[in-house]
C-alpha cells in the first residue's frame, strides 16, 4: 500500500477511489520532478486520458467540479454566489446523469462547490453511494458539519471536504460572519478524530495574505489535522466585487515565496493555483485538467470563468467538452510563454475577451451579467502590474524547472490538438 508523509507521520493510503488516494494523486501532480514522473501518475493517468481524448475527439478533462446549488446559508462579503440566479439547483437526477456521463468518459474525481453543496448533504451521500468509481470532494463553509456526517464519510472511503477558512478569527469571521471560526474548527477537530485526510481551503487577498502563508497559521492547520491545502488568490468576479481586496504584485508574491518554502521544508501539499501554474501545465480549464459546471447546467472553463455556450439541460456533457467556445479556450493555452502568467480573466483579459466574442459565448451571471469587457476593466491593471513581477521570477527559475515547464505545455499542446477535431 502506497505511504505519505502527513505531519511528520507516514500515513497509509488505501487505492482509488479513497479520499485519501486523491491527496497523494494532487502531490504527484503538482510536485512532479520530471515530465516521464508526471505521465506515469495513477497508472499512467495522463497516458490513459490522451488516449480517450483521441478516441472521443475532444479532450477529457480528470476533474468535475460541480454545483449542487447555488444557494448558502452564509454570506460572505466578495464572494460572487449570489450573482447567480437566486435558488439555482441540479435536480437529484440530473447530477445523477451529469456523475454517469462523466464515469462513461473516465473522468475519476468530481469536486463540488456552490453555493454551500452541503445544503444538498443527502443527495451528495447518495450520490457517493451510487458511483462508487469516482472520488468526491466537498468545497464547504464547514459550518454544516456534523457526527452523522463523518461518520458516513467514514462508511463511504471516497468523500472528502475542503473547508473554507479565512486565518484566525478576526479575519475569518470579518469575511464570513460571526462565529464561524469556531464552527470550522470543530468541524476539523470533528473530522480529525474519525481520521480523514481532509483539505483547508484559503481565499488569500489583501487583508489576509500575510496571516494566511505564516508559518505559525500554517502549522495550526496542520496541528488541526488538514492533510493538505487549497490556495486562491482573490478574484474580483461580478459587478460588486471589492478590489480593495485583490493583491498587489508583491503580496502575492510575498505568498509564492512563503507557501513554496514551507511546502519544501515540511512536504506539506499545497496547492496555489495562481503560483503553481508552472507546476501544473499552466491554465488547465475548459476540459484540459477540469471542467465547471453551475447549478443552472451551464459549462464553464473553470469556477471563475463565468462564460459559456453550453447547457447540460439541454446537450450532453460530451457535446459541451467540444463546444466551439471550449475548443477556442484550449487552442489559446497555454495563454503566455511564462507559466506564472497563464490565467486568462487575470493574466490575458483581453484574450478572454476575444474567446468569449468569437465563439459567442454568454456570461452565466443572468440575474447580474458581467461581460468579459466589464470584467477586464477590473483585472486588466492587476495583469499590467503582475507581468515584470512574474517575468523577473520566471527567469529566475532553474533552467531544470524551466525545461520541465516547457516540455510540459508542449505535451499538453500536441495532447489539445491531437484530441480536439473539427472547427473550433
Amino acid at each position: 500500500m502506497a505511504t505519505l508523509l502527513v505531519s511528520g507521520r507516514r500515513e497509509r493510503i488505501p487505492p482509488f477511489p479513497h479520499h485519501k488516494d486523491y491527496v497523494l494523486r494532487c502531490r504527484k501532480f503538482f510536485f512532479f520532478r520530471s515530465p516521464l514522473e508526471f505521465l506515469l501518475i495513477r497508472r499512467a493517468i495522463a497516458l490513459r486520458e490522451f488516449f480517450r481524448g483521441i478516441r472521443h475527439g475532444f479532450v477529457i478533462p480528470r476533474e468535475l467540479l460541480l454545483d449542487p446549488t447555488s444557494a448558502c446559508n452564509l454570506r460572505c462579503h466578495g464572494c460572487w454566489a449570489a450573482d447567480y440566479q437566486a435558488g439555482s439547483q441540479l435536480s437529484f437526477e440530473k447530477l445523477d446523469d451529469i456523475l454517469s456521463q462523466a464515469e462513461a468518459l473516465g473522468i475519476p474525481d468530481c469536486l463540488m462547490s456552490g453555493g454551500e453543496p452541503l445544503l444538498r448533504k443527502a443527495d451528495i451521500l447518495q450520490l457517493c453511494r451510487r458511483h462508487r468509481r469516482m472520488t468526491f470532494g466537498l468545497f464547504t463553509n464547514g459550518t454544516l458539519v456534523d457526527e452523522a456526517l463523518a461518520d458516513e464519510m467514514v462508511r463511504l472511503g471516497n468523500l472528502n471536504l475542503f473547508l473554507s477558512i479565512e486565518g484566525w478569527r478576526e479575519e475569518t469571521d470579518a469575511r464570513r460572519g460571526e462565529g464561524v471560526y469556531d464552527r470550522v474548527l470543530a468541524a476539523m477537530d470533528l473530522l480529525r478524530s474519525r481520521n480523514i485526510g481532509f483539505a483547508f481551503s484559503i481565499c488569500y487577498h489583501a487583508k489576509n495574505y500575510e496571516t494566511v502563508c505564516s508559518d505559525a497559521y500554517l502549522d495550526f492547520l496542520r496541528e488541526k489535522g488538514c492533510w493538505f491545502g487549497w490556495m486562491f488568490q482573490y478574484i474580483p468576479v461580478g459587478r460588486d466585487a471589492d478590489l480593495s481586496l485583490c493583491c498587489t504584485p508583491e503580496q502575492r508574491d510575498h505568498v509564492r515565496r512563503r507557501v513554496q518554502d514551507y511546502v519544501r521544508r515540511h512536504g506539506m501539499v499545497i496547492i496555489d493555483f495562481w503560483n503553481n501554474g508552472h507546476l501544473a501545465t499552466g491554465c488547465v480549464g475548459a476540459g484540459s485538467g477540469f471542467v465547471h459546471i453551475n447549478a443552472r447546467g451551464d459549462v464553464e472553463p473553470c469556477a471563475f470563468c463565468h462564460y459559456s455556450d453550453s447547457n447540460l439541460h439541454e446537450k450532453t456533457l460530451a457535446e459541451a467538452l467540444r463546444s466551439p467556445f471550449f475548443r477556442r479556450f484550449r487552442r489559446a493555452q497555454p495563454f503566455s510563454g511564462n507559466p506564472l502568467r497563464s490565467c486568462p480573466i487575470m493574466d490575458h483579459p483581453q484574450v478572454l475577451s476575444s474567446l468569449v466574442a468569437a465563439s459567442g459565448a454568454a456570461s452565466t451571471h443572468l440575474d447580474r451579467p458581467e461581460s468579459p469587457e466589464e470584467l477586464a476593466c477590473k483585472t486588466g491593471p492587476l495583469a499590467e502590474a503582475w507581468a515584470p513581477q512574474a517575468e523577473a521570477i520566471y527567469a529566475g527559475l532553474s533552467e531544470r524547472e524551466r525545461q520541465n515547464f516547457q516540455g510540459m505545455v508542449s505535451r499538453m499542446g500536441v495532447k489539445n490538438r491531437l484530441s480536439d477535431r473539427g472547427d473550433p
